[in-house]
């Protein structure tokens, strides 16, 4: 059975995203640091939801994660991978990630990067999950500036370096005024 709050309003769109304090969030399509109390973070962010990313970003993953349904965004017709969606435009992702998420009876659609997608859907972005990574790695993939927009902070936490992190890192999430949580 569809949600009847999905038949009335557009599933919300999330950014879920790490960030140094240069805005660097990947090097070499990879990450520029390991954080895995944050990898933790990202998965209960994602879990049981549709997840959009753009085809580099994926291959960098090498796999679709599980409990999700992946979409990838792809200039190339040819792209196929078992297990993932593909889309050849923004419209395209979001449209697959609307019905997948009424199929999986949920009110979200995660955005998983990289920075061009970011960079794209900006405009359209209605929350952001963002870890603040305490460091200054060098990088060649930057998260677009976001702080001219119209979001307001709902949560933060602080979270001392564990174990299997390199860095010390700050949780917050912002949603677009506006919007109802």
């Amino acid at each position: 059975m569809i949600n009847r709050v999905m038949i009335n309003r557009k599933p919300r769109l999330t950014f879920v995203v790490a960030m140094a304090e240069n805005r660097v969030i990947g090097r070499d399509n990879g990450l520029a640091w390991h954080l895995g109390s944050d990898l933790k973070l990202f998965k209960a962010a994602t879990l049981g939801k549709p997840m959009i990313m753009g085809r580099k970003t994926f291959l960098s993953i090498g796999k679709p994660l599980p409990g999700r349904e992946t979409i990838v965004l792809t200039r190339d017709p040819s792209f196929s991978v078992e297990g993932v969606h593909r889309a050849l435009s923004l419209d395209d992702a979001l449209s697959q990630g609307a019905t997948l998420a009424a199929k999986l009876d949920v009110d979200e659609i995660t955005v998983a990067g990289g920075a061009d997608v970011y960079e794209q859907l900006l405009d359209r972005v209605d929350r952001i999950v963002m870890t603040y990574v305490h460091a200054r790695p060098e990088g060649d993939a930057f998260f677009p500036a976001f702080e001219h927009l119209p979001f307001r902070e709902v949560a933060r936490a602080d979270h001392p370096a564990g174990p299997r992190d390199d860095y010390s890192f700050t949780t917050v999430t912002y949603d677009r005024r506006g919007e109802v949580t």
